[in-house]
């Protein structure tokens, strides 16, 4: 299955629930990106899955070498994100739910 079609998969199961979007109804950057309450949690860059995770989950995750870390073209890797390809792909959805609850939880970002 492709990062796509794994991803639309996704997106099927998680759209629509508990504040769930895709897209947010935007054009431009965030077109293509899961949103609950309107923040960003899960998206496709680079040929990978990309989740907005705890930092200490997050770590784990590099840790593991189950996911990499996420640069958003700054040069830099960003903390509270992580990439994931197509080998971790039976973890998608549940790590995308994980990653639905930390967003919905957070205040101002």
């Amino acid at each position: 299955m492709t990062t796509e079609a794994r991803f639309a998969v996704m997106v099927e199961a998680l759209a629509g629930s508990d504040g769930v979007t895709l897209g947010g109804g935007r054009g431009g950057f965030g077109a293509g990106t899961l949103q609950v309450n309107g923040r960003i949690f899960a998206m496709i860059s680079g040929g990978r899955l990309v989740l907005k995770l705890p930092k200490e989950r997050v770590t784990a995750l590099l840790t593991s070498g189950a996911g990499l870390p996420f640069d958003a073209g700054k040069g830099r890797p960003m903390e509270a994100w992580v990439a994931l390809d197509e080998r971790q792909g039976e973890q998608w959805l549940p790590l995308a739910e994980e990653a639905r609850t930390f967003v919905a939880g957070r205040r101002g970002g």
